[in-house]
């Protein structure tokens, strides 16, 4: 749906309040690289990718918040690049010609167009993309442009589908022959180990070579809807469904448990200790939403979910005036240190304004706003369908009747989601609501009916003429459920959530930067527990608490639900260098005498150091305390 078509509500609008301001509202005032000397403004400074990723953000926080503040900002980005444009068709700064940061620039326009209407953009994109066409056989796409050409594909058919020029396929069919050759790369995918610095030749300097660019990580979470958006061209099923095979080998040797794969900043393997990088999780995320748009596959709306409750706001502080450029799953310690990373520096996890490389701090932006407006799309056959849960308002049209959905839920800490329809008056279309691969016994209600044929892992279409007042009652039950990692490690999870062990925190001020410090953090209590889980009962050794849910959910304070499970302390598992040694293989022989305690697990977002893949001893279910915890959350046993 056309950008401004969903609005947030609830805790989704003050994530984004949040995020205005924090970071993003403020990066170009604390920040040169895109400060009013940005060569996206006519400068003299950083000419490259960082002015558009930053904009590849701010573009739909401002117009979801309608914030005046923040389109006036973004405005004078975009109406230089509009009012620039050489009479060849070239648009940017002329200190570079590198096609890469063009098409970042392209998705800023075609959301700027949607989302207002100006009668500027076409014509300047139809003028640059006939510009390439004719440059691209002398001067192809290279190094980071050959990986990401998927992305500038997106944006030629956004063109396509406006204006019908035969060309503008031509020039998608020349992109997509430039490219890297993603699905060939996953259909014989050979990198299942660690990818060292050594077996990437770097100190060689072959950082933008074929090898290490395949194998880095932001690349490959772009690359993930590279498959689906070919099909548009291809009409191929295997194009189409392509990214199946990418997502299976991602997980099976690089998944970890807060929903991302190892990158930092190249495939890394599945120890927890290793990290992603913040750009690949926001990337990821916005794959999946291009997937999942053109396959209608329910399983990524999960995917999507997974990262957006869990690895997005895990790489900030509360106030977002600070993120990390790596996050990890086991988290001691956020510190100097060059341990573990493949190819990163000693900053990589520390929280600040611009840790390791900028491109992080330029790019997070997109992360909530495009999820925000991956919420509800159109479907096939003029129906209105629900892809993923958050506080949200959605407004279309259908045969001339405006129809506004209003979602009321504390999803992902609640499983009750509410939708009310508003329309001017009545209408038929299908309304297809996502049940996650993880719901079972789900019920829909509409209008008190409860509704058969549901079924997890799909869509439930409701065909009906709708009317205003008509709701919709959705109830998902969230048992707890584990699922197992490196080194037969186990996570728990409840709905789309990661629940983390809160290590607790030392902040220490590297760098005084005002609001956007950089922060090292230090442990000041013990981490290295291993779960005490009884075999035969399973998650039922673990229990929930739940509390009163406010709009700062993500912070340790005011976490909407937490978990409590009998642990014991493993004195042998210790970090070397800030870091957690590889989490021991499970299950692990528990010491003589060893006590077993009742450790808080908090929604992995919530814990900045923290340890979400654990090593498990196993208890007799005769020596296992029964363990109730009333809604006071002080354990009886």
């Amino acid at each position: 749906m056309p950008l401004g078509s969903i609005r947030p509500k609830g805790w989704l609008r003050n994530q984004l309040q949040i995020q205005a301001s924090g970071l993003s509202g403020h990066l170009d005032e604390v920040w040169a690289d895109v400060g009013p000397n940005s060569g996206w403004l006519g400068g003299t400074g950083e000419s490259w990718e960082r002015g558009p990723y930053f904009l590849d953000g701010l573009v739909p926080l401002a117009w979801l918040l309608d914030d005046a503040r923040l389109k006036s900002k973004a405005l004078k980005y975009i109406n230089w690049t509009l009012e620039h444009q050489a009479p060849n068709g070239m648009i940017g700064p002329s200190a570079n010609d590198d096609w890469w940061p063009r098409i970042v620039m392209l998705k800023v326009l075609t959301q700027y167009q949607e989302a207002t209407g100006n009668p500027r953009v076409i014509p300047v994109m139809d003028k640059y993309f006939r510009y390439q066409l004719a440059e691209l056989p002398s001067r192809p796409l290279r190094d980071w442009g050959k990986f990401r050409w998927q992305d500038e594909v997106l944006s030629v058919l956004w063109l396509y589908n406006r204006t019908h020029f035969a060309y503008l396929l031509d020039l998608a069919r020349l992109l997509h022959d430039h490219g890297h050759d993603w699905k060939a790369e996953y259909d014989n995918f050979q990198f299942t180990q660690p990818c060292t610095a050594e077996f990437l030749k770097l100190d060689q300097g072959n950082g933008l070579k074929d090898l290490a660019l395949s194998t880095h990580g932001v690349n490959n979470a772009q690359a993930v809807k590279a498959g689906p958006v070919w099909s548009l061209v291809s009409k191929l099923d295997a194009d189409r469904f392509a990214y199946m095979k990418m997502i299976s080998e991602l997980e099976k040797y690089h998944g970890l448990p807060n929903g991302m794969f190892s990158c930092d900043e190249h495939l890394a393997g599945r120890d927890p200790s290793h990290g992603s990088e913040l750009c690949s999780v926001v990337e990821y995320m916005f794959s999946l939403e291009q997937a999942l748009s053109i396959s209608g596959d329910a399983s990524l709306g999960d995917r999507l979910e997974r990262l957006a409750f869990n690895a997005l706001p895990g790489a900030f502080t509360n106030d977002m005036w600070a993120h990390q450029y790596n996050q990890e799953s086991n988290q001691v310690e956020c510190s100097l240190h060059r341990k573990p990373w493949v190819s990163d520096g000693p900053e990589s996890n520390l929280y600040g304004l611009a840790p390791n490389f900028g491109c992080c701090a330029a790019n997070f932006h997109q992360g909530w706003p495009k999820f925000t407006s991956s919420l509800w799309m159109c479907s096939a056959g003029g129906g209105l369908a629900a892809m993923a849960y958050a506080p949200s308002h959605a407004s279309t049209q259908f045969g001339g009747v405006r129809v506004d959905v209003e979602m009321e839920t504390d999803y992902p800490f609640r499983g009750a989601v509410k939708i009310r329809v508003n329309a001017s008056a009545a209408a038929s279309f299908p309304l297809s609501l996502r049940i996650p691969g993880w719901a079972d016994h789900v019920q829909i209600r509409i209008n008190g009916e409860p509704q058969s044929g549901l079924r997890s892992g799909s869509f439930f279409v409701a065909q009906r003429r709708w009317k205003s007042g008509d709701e919709v009652a959705i109830e998902m039950p969230m048992p707890v459920r584990m699922t197992s990692w490196f080194n037969q490690s186990v996570a728990i999870e409840r709905g789309p959530l990661a629940f983390s062990y809160p290590i607790g925190t030392d902040w220490l001020k590297l760098v005084d930067r005002g609001p956007a410090s950089d922060w090292q953090v230090f442990p000041s209590t013990r981490w290295n527990y291993a779960l005490a889980v009884d075999e035969r009962r399973g998650q039922s050794s673990v229990e929930l608490e739940e509390y009163p849910s406010s709009n700062d959910v993500f912070s340790l304070a005011h976490a909407p639900v937490r978990l409590r499970t009998p642990a014991v302390l493993l004195p042998e598992w210790r970090a070397v260098d800030g870091v957690a040694d590889p989490v021991p293989v499970s299950p692990v022989a528990q010491m003589p005498g060893a006590a077993i305690e009742h450790i808080t697990l908090v929604p992995y977002a919530a814990a900045k150091l923290r340890i979400t893949a654990f090593p498990r001893v196993s208890v007799p279910s005769d020596s296992a305390p029964e363990t109730h915890f009333p809604r006071d959350g002080q354990p009886k046993t």
